[in-house]
């Protein structure tokens, strides 16, 4: 069984929005192109599709754009090649064209198939997918890159979770910049 990852940057306050003041660095775009890197596939909802494929989606032009700083490339490149699964009732298969496929049908039905396949393990990001999976208890590991900001609004992480996650640490790093990367796993009972 391939185990799913759920990864995401968030601040002090759970606020998970993107512009919510967390810049990335150079060590921190290190780890989250290792994390990208180690996982055969990624899986998400429409919206972080559609929002990573425009920021990272390799321009038809070939070089990268100019706002790129040089650690973001890596990352840039390991996306861009990563297999993608787009979980979306809206899309049709002409939307997802960035090595992606379409995941239709019953969430917990598709991504029992996903874990199923052999391979390597599975990466999703964005919000609300990995609410939904949280809550089916799909998710095995959860990596979270905590900012030191207090943001004071937006989207907060796993709003509206059914029922409590207990998780146990099972690894953490320190950053220069005071960000703490934490991975946990669904605590054994």
């Amino acid at each position: 069984m391939r185990p799913l990852r759920y990864g995401i940057n968030i601040t002090l306050d759970g606020c998970v929005h993107h512009e919510a003041g967390i810049a990335p660095d150079e060590e921190s775009m290190r780890y989250w192109t290792a994390e990208i890197g180690r996982a055969d596939a990624l899986l998400y909802g429409r919206v972080t599709y559609e929002m990573m494929e425009s920021a990272w989606r390799r321009p038809a032009s070939g070089p990268w754009p100019d706002w790129m700083d040089e650690w973001d490339i890596p990352f840039a490149e390991t996306i861009d090649s990563t297999k993608k699964y787009v979980v979306s009732s809206t899309l049709d298969e002409a939307g997802v064209d960035w090595n992606a496929e379409l995941v239709r049908g019953d969430l917990a039905d598709a991504v029992r198939r996903l874990k199923a396949e052999p391979g390597g393990p599975l990466s999703v990001g964005g919000v609300t997918l990995p609410l939904a999976l949280a809550d089916l208890g799909l998710i095995d590991e959860y990596a979270f890159v905590v900012h030191p900001v207090i943001a004071g609004h937006g989207p907060t992480l796993f709003a509206g979770l059914r029922e409590r996650l207990e998780l146990e640490l099972v690894d953490r790093q320190e950053f220069r910049s005071g960000a703490v990367a934490l991975l946990y796993r669904p605590a054994t009972t």
